[in-house]
């Protein structure tokens, strides 16, 4: 494991890992305003993960983009369901 980099050139990368994500979260959330909570989550994960990498700055765009695709499916599989519920409980 290598160790970790000086602090101000870790502190450099935090920063912009920090914007890429937001940049990033920022553009899927036009598109899909209603799942918020499910892509702040997702774009968390993948900053996590990609952070442990040697280079997260180049991994992090493709591991948020598994991880919010993976996330918006899930939020439409939940909304299906609750709306079977919905219809039960009617009939």
């Amino acid at each position: 494991m290598r160790p970790a980099p000086p602090a101000p050139f870790r502190s450099v990368q935090e920063n912009r890992l920090e914007r890429l994500k937001n940049e990033l979260l920022f553009e899927r959330l036009d598109d899909n305003p209603r799942y918020n909570s499910y892509l702040r989550r997702a774009a968390n994960d993948a900053a996590a993960l990609a952070w442990v990498t040697p280079y997260p700055l180049l991994v992090f765009p493709a591991l948020f983009e598994e991880k919010a695709d993976l996330a918006l499916a899930q939020a439409v599989r939940q909304e299906q369901v609750l709306e079977r519920s919905r219809e039960l409980l009617v009939v």
